[in-house]
């Protein structure tokens, strides 16, 4: 089960490197979810990624409070709002409204957080 978490973590922190670079691939969930599953699969990981000057701060806000800072927020409504027009400017009736509704869940979500 080990191996499961360690493999699931490089996964997680691939896909967290991936989104530093693409506009609208998010980079600290994924992060959060390669903490979680090094702390199941290798401890010595999970403190690595605590340690890191940029996101350490995060993921302790993360799991100490359930916080996402302002930055944070911000950042994840633009992404929604650029996701749900874009379903609004290029895709058909009803599957247009998808990713509004997914926006309006997720932003909604996203901004009562507390904030770090």
């Amino acid at each position: 089960m080990r191996l499961f978490w360690l493999l699931l973590g490089f996964i997680s922190l691939g896909l967290a490197i991936a989104g530093a670079v693409l506009p609208l691939l998010p980079t600290v969930p994924f992060v959060l979810l390669a903490a979680y599953c090094f702390g199941r699969g290798h401890p010595p990981f999970e403190a690595r990624l605590l340690r890191h000057p940029r996101f350490g701060p995060h993921i302790r806000a993360w799991r100490e409070r359930g916080a996402i800072s302002r930055r944070g927020k911000q950042a994840a409504i633009a992404a929604f709002a650029v996701s749900a027009a874009l379903g609004l400017a290029f895709a058909p009736w009803p599957w247009m409204l998808a990713p509004v509704a997914a926006a309006l869940i997720g932003g909604s979500w996203v901004w009562t957080r507390p904030e770090a």
